[in-house]
């Protein structure tokens, strides 16, 4: 028996919603963490339809748009995750934001049952998107999320483990763009936990010069 030591995996819950290009590349830097750093990620789906329908008229109307379309695919994600266990939220996530963003598709029920095939699942799941039917579940799970960071955030929430025993901390972000790869994601996976786990930390934030890059 080797006399090694092991390390246990950081617990990282990660909160999405599909259509943010935003949320893509964050979760995109999270697959360059889990290469080099040991972190266990939890999918969790939350929803910016939800976020802003109370404040929809305070919108852009290309928003405004955004959010119509935004329903249907988480949805489809909750559907699919009530059907076929949690599991199921990071191919079905990585084969619609692939589809969304990098490739330009439309937000339409074709795009959903093309990524819905893509990730070995039914295409009839694709009519949770048309239905209020798991909205009570997603409604739960975009709370959780939401909870722990405050309502004043967005896509994407990260939560890991604080420094007492059951605490979380948790954050909005980063946002960034391109996606750091190798080293670079690493540095940030720790900077990012050293400002967020510093007690009365708050946030960091300079103005967006450029939109998402898709490499």
């Amino acid at each position: 028996m080797s006399d090694a030591p092991t390390t246990v995996p950081t617990a990282v819950d990660f909160w999405f919603d599909p259509v943010c290009p935003w949320t893509w590349l964050t979760s995109r830097w999270m697959f360059e963490v889990r290469k080099a750093r040991p972190v266990e990620i939890t999918w969790h789906v939350m929803s910016l339809a939800v976020l802003n329908e109370r404040r929809l008229d305070q919108l852009p109307p290309a928003n405004r748009e955004l959010m119509g379309q935004a329903w249907a695919p988480v949805r489809v994600l909750i559907a699919a995750q009530e059907a076929y266990g949690p599991g199921v939220l990071e191919p079905l996530y990585t084969a619609l934001g692939t589809r969304y963003h990098p490739q330009g598709l439309p937000k339409n029920r074709a795009t959903i049952e093309a990524a819905l095939r893509e990730a070995g699942l039914p295409e009839h799941l694709a009519e949770a998107g048309d239905t209020d039917t798991y909205d009570s579940v997603l409604r739960r799970s975009h709370q959780e999320g939401i909870t722990l960071v405050g309502q004043e955030v967005g896509s994407p929430i990260i939560a890991v483990p604080g420094p007492d025993s059951g605490d979380r901390i948790a954050f909005f972000g980063p946002v960034v763009t391109p996606t750091p790869r190798g080293e670079q994601a690493a540095r940030l996976w720790d900077g990012t936990l050293a400002v967020a786990s510093t007690p009365g930390f708050y946030e960091i934030k300079r103005t967006r010069t450029v939109g998402p890059i898709f490499d």
